[in-house]
């Protein structure tokens, strides 16, 4: 059977702004059955023909923000399961199926990838920005997270029950919350992380980290508001949890 005539099972969401020089490895890091939506999100240096010569779905998201690339890949996929993946060559594709396997056979409903990082892969301020945050999320809801990582898989349809509103970096965030409050099987597991093909336009910039910061500020003060206390439909019943 031919790579074209493999079912698709995955649709792997990659929100992507000017990675023409990281998406040829990225792409060719897919693994069979898992179909690359590469979302363009007002990219300058060609990426967008790049993704399409190489085989990948390519959908335009004018709004910047990778909340708004994100989800506009979410709403175009087409199978029952979805993985998001940065498209900048840090992490590997191939570590998919690793992740996805809990999903499939029922053991989660969310698994994320935890960054190993190797050497020069992440600024020393934004490493320890991630400690403080997973500490605060482990205080907050209860769960055993350790990195609020960008890789993760997850059901289509249970993804977009949690109606994800967030447009900008708060968006990895706000689906973790909502997700814990719903009460959902949420799994890390480890996976390489290594340093990106160009400049980060979160933390290789004063703005962009700014920016994440304030996103996923708002973020924290709408779950404190929430208290976890209303009743929620779980992503396994129909029945609202006590």
């Amino acid at each position: 059977m031919s790579d074209s005539e493999v079912p698709v099972i995955v649709d792997v969401i990659l929100p992507c702004l000017d990675e023409r020089g990281a998406l040829p490895w990225v792409l060719s890091r897919l693994p069979q059955g898992y179909r690359a939506i590469v979302v363009d999100n007002g990219s300058t240096d060609g990426s967008a023909d790049v993704a399409a010569e190489l085989g990948a779905m390519v959908i335009r998201e004018p709004v910047r923000g990778f909340g708004s690339a994100a989800h506009a890949g979410l709403r175009a996929a087409t199978a029952d399961y979805v993985a998001f993946c940065d498209c900048d060559g840090s992490m590997d594709p191939a570590a998919l199926p690793g992740l996805m396997a809990l999903v499939l056979d029922g053991t989660a409903d969310l698994v994320m990838g935890s960054r190993r990082p190797k050497r020069r892969s992440w600024p020393l301020h934004a490493r320890i920005a991630n400690l403080v945050l997973a500490w605060r999320l482990r205080r907050l809801t209860g769960e055993e997270v350790t990195d609020l990582g960008p890789m993760r898989c997850a059901g289509r349809e249970a993804l977009l029950s949690l109606n994800l509103l967030d447009r900008r970096s708060g968006y990895p965030l706000e689906m973790f919350l909502k997700a814990s409050q719903r009460h959902w099987r949420i799994s890390e597991l480890p996976i390489s992380y290594s340093p990106r093909t160009g400049k980060s336009k979160v933390t290789g910039t004063v703005r962009g980290t700014l920016t994440a910061v304030m996103d996923m500020s708002a973020q924290l003060r709408s779950a404190r508001l929430l208290c976890w206390a209303a009743p929620v439909q779980s992503v396994r019943g129909n029945e609202e949890e006590e």
